[in-house]
């Protein structure tokens, strides 16, 4: 299956290291193919325009995080902006299963609009919540009611150890008949 990995743990070090090597690592353990928005190389089976946004926009991107602070480097991720939310739709379009970080004191803007968007397209999602604090509506909810009932209508479950992924996706695997 093709797992587009949204959550917002690329935006820290420690965070880019447990994406890297728990979840995106798990995924491929799996016999799984992760679309990775953090990645800079794109996945393999990918459609080759998408496939050659990703590099294009990996490159921009380094650009960018080195310049100096300023109006030039507001503007130049003005213009990179929607490409990069682009991509993100697209691999979302091209995935059989989103899989969702949701940690923090509330689930991440960016990753809950991902959320939506797959349930919109009909995709199946998994959420992992591997953070204890309490982040819900209310006592009956584990995270944001309306992230948690796009997880659960679209077939799929919260998860709180990333163990737990491999029997989640063979759930899903067999219930939405993908391999």
């Amino acid at each position: 299956m093709k797992i587009y990995l949204a959550g917002p743990l690329g935006f820290s070090e420690a965070g880019r290291a447990f994406h890297r090597d728990r979840i995106v690592r798990g995924v491929m353990d799996l016999g799984h193919t992760p679309l990775d928005p953090w990645s800079d190389a794109p996945p393999p089976g990918i459609e080759a325009t998408l496939a050659a946004e990703i590099e294009r926009l990996a490159a921009e991107v380094g650009t960018v995080l080195a310049m100096d602070d300023g109006p030039a480097k507001r503007s130049a991720w003005r213009k990179l902006n929607p490409r990069i939310g682009a991509k993100n739709q697209a691999m979302i379009d091209a995935c059989d299963v989103v899989f969702a970080v949701l940690d923090g004191a509330d689930v991440d803007s960016g990753t809950a609009a991902e959320i939506g968007y797959a349930f919109a397209r009909g995709k199946p999602i998994l959420g992992y919540r591997g953070d204890f604090r309490l982040s819900a509506d209310n006592e009956g909810s584990i995270v944001n009611l309306q992230v948690e009932y796009f997880i659960t209508a679209s077939g799929g479950a919260i998860i709180t150890r990333i163990d737990a992924l491999e029997g989640e996706l063979a759930s899903l695997r067999s219930s939405c008949g993908r391999g």
